[in-house]
């Protein structure tokens, strides 16, 4: 099974979502996701992709977390179902981060 098919029931669970009609839609956020992730660790662009790549429980939470944010904040202007507090899109920011520097290989 391919990673996006994989994270995808994740990311449905996450929003709560019971039906299929924003699927494409939440292929590509968990696409862009995913190449968030990588760049950020500094992983080769379509590592988790590859055949037999693990992607460890803090990533993979942190790609949850972030295609998720891009679902509830498609508009672009908000922090999502968070939108009564400002700084929500800073706060899911912040906590991807940290989740993706655990798995981060840093280059001196």
């Amino acid at each position: 099974m391919a990673l996006i098919d994989t994270l995808l029931p994740k990311v449905k669970g996450n929003l709560i979502l019971q039906h299929d009609e924003d699927d494409a839609l939440l292929r590509g956020y968990i696409s862009a996701a995913v190449d968030y992730a990588e760049g950020y660790q500094n992983k080769p662009q379509k590592y988790y992709h590859r055949r037999g790549a693990h992607m460890p429980p803090a990533t993979e939470q942190a790609v949850i977390m972030l295609s998720s944010h891009f679902y509830e904040s498609s508009d672009g202007s908000t922090g999502g179902f968070f939108a009564d507090n400002t700084n929500a899109a800073a706060q899911v920011w912040m906590a991807v981060n940290r989740l993706l520097a655990l798995g981060k290989e840093w280059i001196v």
